[in-house]
């Protein structure tokens, strides 16, 4: 490695996650092609471009949530802490442990606000105080004062802002060290979008956290790092202010102005 990569490197930090290209093909057909980049601790990454150009292909692969979906292979290496998440040893439930995921759309689970956050841990042998944990994990989701007296009520009751805070504190019950988050903010209003971006700005202190979106103006306000993504090949990758004012390649600069086509 040159002097000016090493330079590089110890001004992004560490890397969390490192992908080696990597590819993810449904029956042998590739809808993410030999991606190579670096996911670097407590700082967020967005990952943008057009429907179906596999941006949540991808970030489904960083936690072997496409293990469920029948027919989905994977190439190169994705590394986690040094350590291949497909080794042949490696145990997806664990590796989901460790990077949790957000969805599109709020699915809090029909059970009780501190059930929802308690269920996770119990089933995988919490041995801690869980009213600690509960309270915890709300407060770092900025959930606790608006549900701390009702904490047995159905979690089916809360507003479509505070169900997907609800889903991120129980996310944040199992202790990961990084979050994905697909399109998190896509199925709620302007005031709930700006409760979840000042969140993700306080939880980046704790944790790495990628997010799926596809909202310009918001991988800008609040990402540290953007890839942009087409057709399954990941264009260009950087820090978000040179992706969004200089990117190096043509088409980041008619997709993040607007003139893409």
């Amino acid at each position: 490695m040159s002097a000016p990569e090493t330079a590089i490197l110890r001004k992004r930090g560490e890397a969390v996650l490192d992908l080696q290209e990597v590819s993810v093909l449904y029956s042998g057909k590739p809808a993410v092609k030999k991606v190579s980049c670096q996911i670097f601790k407590n700082r967020i990454t967005a990952i943008i471009g057009p429907s179906g150009c596999g941006k949540s292909t991808l970030l489904r692969s960083l936690n072997r949530m496409n293990d469920f979906v029948d027919g989905v292979s994977i190439e190169g290496q994705l590394l986690f802490g040094g350590e291949d998440l497909y080794g042949k040893d490696v145990d997806p439930v664990e590796v989901r442990r460790h990077i949790g995921m957000v969805f599109q759309k709020p699915n809090p689970f029909p059970k009780s606000i501190y059930n929802n956050i308690s269920w996770g841990p119990s089933i995988n042998g919490y041995s801690g105080s869980m009213d600690e944990l509960v309270e915890r994990s709300l407060s770092q989701a900025a959930l606790w004062e608006e549900v701390k007296d009702r904490l047995r009520d159905s979690a089916l009751n809360l507003s479509g802002g505070q169900q997907q805070r609800l889903c991120i504190a129980r996310a944040l019950a199992m202790e990961p060290q990084v979050l994905l988050m697909d399109e998190p903010c896509s199925a709620l209003d302007p005031i709930s979008t700006a409760h979840i971006e000042d969140l993700l700005f306080q939880l980046k202190a704790r944790y790495t956290i990628v997010i799926v979106t596809h909202n310009m103006q918001q991988a800008a306000r609040i990402s540290d790092y953007t890839a942009f993504m087409e057709m399954g090949h990941l264009v260009e990758f950087g820090e978000t202010d040179q992706i969004f004012t200089r990117p190096n390649i043509k088409r980041t600069e008619e997709y993040v102005t607007g003139r893409f086509g």
